[in-house]
């Protein structure tokens, strides 16, 4: 499975497109399609998947319960707006207007790795949420998802 590392600075042209940094496209693997879903985040930004990573995902997502109400609401909310892109001939990526009002894209992006997947923040609301976090607030954060609590085992 693709895994990325870094983090690169893209602008989003008048038509809503970026230019995939060189930096992630060197981290794909040797033949590998440049086909991507892009997808709402959780915050206020973007996911995109390298389609290969993107389907275990899917599946996944597809083999919940539809007699769960919660799995329903869960498949509506992540699928919203779940989109195939692929570079167009100059290595742009279109973002579909709909996913680019929920990030609040404007112009200066940043691209992130965070594992199997890039995130695509508005750089403004990726200086705010990472200035909102204190080494401290991150340490604690660190602890509660790193430390395995004993009394859980």
């Amino acid at each position: 499975m693709t895994g990325f590392l870094g983090e690169f600075e893209s602008t989003l042209d008048a038509k809503g497109r970026f230019l995939l940094p060189g930096g992630f496209k060197k981290q794909l693997e040797e033949g590998e399609s440049l086909k991507f879903v892009i997808n709402r985040g959780f915050e206020k930004c973007l996911s995109l998947y390298p389609v290969k990573n993107w389907e275990p995902l899917y599946n996944e997502i597809n083999n919940l319960s539809d007699f769960d109400p919660k799995a329903r609401e869960f498949k509506r909310m992540f699928l919203n707006g779940a989109t195939i892109v692929e570079p167009d001939s100059a290595g742009r990526i279109l973002v579909p207007p709909n996913l680019k009002q929920h990030a609040e894209l404007e112009k200066d992006l940043v691209l992130m790795a965070t594992g199997n997947k890039l995130e695509i923040w508005d750089s403004k609301n990726y200086k705010k949420f990472f200035d909102s976090y204190s080494p401290e607030t991150f340490s604690n954060l660190a602890k509660d998802v790193m430390v395995k609590d004993k009394d859980k085992e």
